[in-house]
This record gives structure tokens, sequence and C-alpha cells, in this order.
């Protein structure tokens, strides 16, 4: 918000304050409204890509190392279910990029 704007609002009564806060969160609201209706939010799917190829591969190590402790297999468990991850991550990903671009959900 730039410096206009919070002198101009301080300057008001209460009242007159949350309605102009109000009035601002509507028109931020709408554009995220219009923004998701075009297109839907590109970041939001390479944030989900992302998450799948680091979280698989991670969630696979961590419960392979902490199987290979138990069992002391070390380290063949944790390279076993850290490829699951990778391919699990991997599947994720496609599905993610195989549904069309116009609808986020994915629904038709």
């Amino acid at each position: 918000m730039a410096e206009d704007d919070s002198e101009e609002v301080s300057k008001l009564p209460p009242d007159a304050r949350l309605e102009s806060l109000d009035e601002r969160l509507d028109r931020v609201r709408r554009n995220d409204v219009e923004k998701a209706k075009a297109g839907g939010d590109s970041s939001s799917a390479g944030r989900l890509i992302a998450n799948q190829l680091v979280g698989g591969p991670l969630g696979g190590a961590i419960v392979g190392w902490l199987l290979d402790r138990f069992f002391g297999t070390a380290p063949w468990l944790l390279l076993i279910l850290m490829f699951v991850g990778f391919v699990g991550g991997f599947i994720s990903v496609m599905r993610i990029s195989s549904k069309p671009r116009g609808n986020p959900d994915g629904r038709k």
C-alpha cells in the first residue's frame, strides 16, 4: 500500500476506515476470482509440482531410513523407498500436467 493511502485512511473516522478496508478487500477478492476464471493460477500448479518432486523422495527417504534403523538393513530400504518416492512424484506431476489448463480442479 502506498503512503498516500495510509495517510488518507488514518484521517477518516473509525467506521469510514472499516468501510474503506471492506471496499479494498472486495476489490482484491474480485481480482482474484477474475484471475482464477481467466486461466487458473500457474504459480499454485508450479508449487504443487515442486512439492511432489521434493516431498515424494524426501518422504520415502525418511521412512526408508527409519525402517533401515529398525531392521538393520541400511541403506537398502532408504534407497528403495526414495526411488519409489521419485516414481510417485513423477506420476503425480504427470497427473497434474494432464489436467485441462482452464479449470484448476480438472473438472470438465
